[in-house]
């Protein structure tokens, strides 16, 4: 079980990585929105964490959880995911959500790296 939790961990982070990569891809560009890497980064991320928690809360890895912490994060991620899900059918420019959604998911790593 530990491996498949190692696996969904490394899923996350690769999730982590088309998120923030979408966000900074665009950094340059005038037309900054969301692109398909933000959604589906949003979406590994939320789905993976899940499996995450659910995999810790079983007993079947030795992983001690911070609920308040958990229950912080999954709001982030939850707005970030409808912000993405709501902005890939909005026409671009859309820099406000493109600002919120990078924010946002600089914020989750602080959350887990620091909290």
């Amino acid at each position: 079980m530990i491996f498949l939790y190692n696996l969904i961990l490394v899923l996350h982070f690769v999730g982590l990585a088309s998120l923030l990569g979408g966000v900074i891809v665009q950094a340059k560009s005038s037309d900054k929105g969301v692109n398909p890497a933000m959604l589906h980064g949003a979406l590994t991320q939320l789905v993976t964490g899940v499996l995450l928690v659910g995999i810790a809360e079983s007993g079947a890895v030795d992983e001690e959880l911070n609920m308040t912490k958990i229950a912080v994060k999954l709001v982030v991620v939850l707005i970030i995911t409808v912000l993405a899900f709501v902005g890939r059918k909005k026409p671009m420019p859309q820099t406000g959500m493109w600002a919120a959604i990078g924010a946002l998911t600089l914020l989750n790593v602080v959350l887990a790296v620091f909290w």
